[in-house]
This record gives structure tokens, C-alpha cells and sequence, in this order.
């Protein structure tokens, strides 16, 4: 057996994430508040909480698998396989975990992970570990990807924001840093040759993205619906990689009909990553409501 056996490793690393996400999720729940302004008591919070930890062990597998399955099967094979974690994800969310899954939550897990495996197989030939790109674009999409997850990190501070709500804002922020950590990874390796190119100026990027992600990260587990903060954080993060592969590194978009069908796969996966929170959203008004008309006892 050849390449195929990578399909299956990257189905375990999918399992595995995605098991490891939902036990975070327990993890935050039970620790202390999440506190930007006092890191250091956060992290060990979070780290004392047994489940939290048992679930980052979790995503190291998860990735060390990821890089297994690169390692035998080409990237778009890897890629597809790992779409399919979104199917994992409401299986492990509904059978161990207790989730109450909505049909409309379902429908969007499936055609988030079909949207995403569609254009993962569809990529053709993508560029190996020395892509090129263009400094000017590089730097473009990154602040794009900055700006964006700013932007979600300031629209989950407002109060009138429910809470629910905002814990899908702050997944879908770490969504966005994440990505830009990424590809200031790439930057940083791209011109690796030895331990002073890490004197880059990607250094920094990679190092606050990282840490403002973690935080986001852990506040939306803390706080917000499970199964789609944990969806839409995945999602934002697969859709704009892919777009900063095309954008960034010239991947191939692909040629003639291909070119409308993978950009309407990227629209659908897009459609699913803002509507998959509003039955959440519409729950929590009506459970306020309740709230509100039930009398308090003086």
C-alpha cells in the first residue's frame, strides 16, 4: 500500500483533533475566567484543569498524525480526509459529549466538510514547502487577516452582544489569527538557515498572533456553544488558508468551469461559517425572554 495509507492517518488526526477540541471545551468550562490582563494565572488555570490538558496532549497527536498523513499522501488527499472532521466533530459532540445537535447544525457540519473537501480535491498541483510569494501580497493578506480578527475580537466586546454569540465571535477571531500566524510561519521558514533567521520580522508576527489566538481560543470554549464555536473556528481557519494559498503562494484556483465551481464552494463554506450560529443565537433571546417573565422571588 502507497499513498493510500495516508487517508486513514489523516482521518485519526481528524478523530483525534476534533476529540481533543471538544475535551478543551470541558477543560475551559471548568477552569477560572479567561483574563488577558493576567496571562500567566490564566494559562495555569487552564493547565490545572485536567480535561484542558488531556485535550492539548490530544491536538499534539492530532498534529503529529497531520504531519504523518503529509508525509505518504498528497496535500489535497490530506486535506479532504481532514474535512471530513467536521462529521467527527457532531458524531463525538452527540454520542460522548452530550450535544443536543439542531438538523440545521447538522446540514451546515456537512456542507462545511463537503464545501471544504471539494476544494481541497480540486486544488490540483499546489506548490510544495518552498512556494514562492510576493513580499507586497504577503504583507497585504496579512494585515487583512490581522484587521480581521481585530475586528471580531472588538465586536465581541460589545455589551449587546450575547454571550453565546460572542464566544462564536472570539472563535472565529482565533480562526482568523491562527491563519496569520501561519503564514507568517511560512515567511519565517522560507528563508530558514540557521537560528538567526528567526531575527525576522515575521518573528513577531507569529509570536502575538499565537498568543492573542490561544487566548480567543480558550475564552470562546469557555463561553460559547461548543460544536459551533469549535466549527467555526475550524472554518474560518481552513477558508482563509486556502485563500492565502491562492492569493499568497499562487496555489492554482484551477482553469475554465473549475474556477466558478471551487469559488462557489468557497462562498458555500463561507454561508455555512455564518449561518451555522443562529439557531444558538435565536435560543438565547428566547431563553432571556423566559427569564425575564418568570417572577423573581423577593
Amino acid at each position: 500500500m502507497g499513498w493510500e495509507l495516508g487517508v486513514p492517518v489523516a482521518l485519526g488526526s481528524s478523530l483525534v483533533a476534533n476529540l481533543g477540541s471538544l475535551w478543551r471545551q470541558r477543560g475551559a468550562a471548568a477552569a477560572p475566567e479567561v483574563e488577558v490582563r493576567r496571562p500567566l494565572r490564566t494559562i495555569v488555570g487552564l493547565f490545572r484543569s485536567k480535561w484542558w490538558t488531556i485535550g492539548y496532549i490530544a491536538a499534539a497527536v492530532g498534529w503529529l498524525l497531520h504531519v504523518g498523513a503529509l508525509g505518504i499522501a498528497p496535500l489535497s488527499i490530506v486535506q479532504a480526509s481532514l474535512a471530513t472532521g467536521f462529521i467527527f466533530l457532531g458524531l463525538l459532540a452527540e454520542r460522548l459529549f452530550g450535544f443536543e445537535l439542531r438538523k440545521r447544525e447538522w446540514l451546515g457540519i456537512c456542507l462545511a466538510a463537503a464545501g471544504l473537501a471539494f476544494l481541497a480535491l480540486s486544488a490540483g498541483d499546489v506548490h510544495g514547502p518552498h512556494s514562492s510569494y510576493q513580499l507586497p501580497g504577503m504583507i497585504a493578506f496579512e494585515a487583512g487577516m490581522i484587521g480581521v480578527g481585530a475586528f471580531l475580537l472588538l465586536s465581541a466586546q460589545q455589551r449587546q452582544v450575547l454571550r453565546d454569540r460572542t464566544g462564536v465571535l472570539l472563535g472565529a477571531a482565533a480562526g482568523a489569527l491562527f491563519t496569520a500566524t501561519h503564514i507568517g510561519l511560512k515567511g519565517l521558514t522560507h528563508h530558514f538557515d540557521g537560528p538567526l533567521s528567526l531575527v525576522s520580522p515575521w518573528a513577531p508576527v507569529v509570536a502575538v498572533g499565537a498568543v492573542i489566538a490561544f487566548f480567543a481560543s480558550a475564552r470562546s470554549l469557555q463561553i460559547g456553544p461548543a460544536v459551533p464555536v469549535i466549527a467555526v473556528t475550524s472554518i474560518v481557519g481552513n477558508t482563509t488558508s486556502i485563500a492565502a494559498g491562492v492569493i499568497v503562494f499562487d496555489d492554482p484556483l484551477g482553469t475554465g468551469p473549475m474556477v466558478a465551481a471551487r469559488v462557489a464552494a468557497f462562498v458555500v463554506v463561507l454561508v455555512v461559517a455564518a449561518l451555522l450560529p443562529g439557531p444558538i443565537h435565536a435560543h438565547s433571546e428566547k431563553r432571556q425572554q423566559a427569564r425575564a417573565a418568570t417572577p423573581q422571588p423577593t
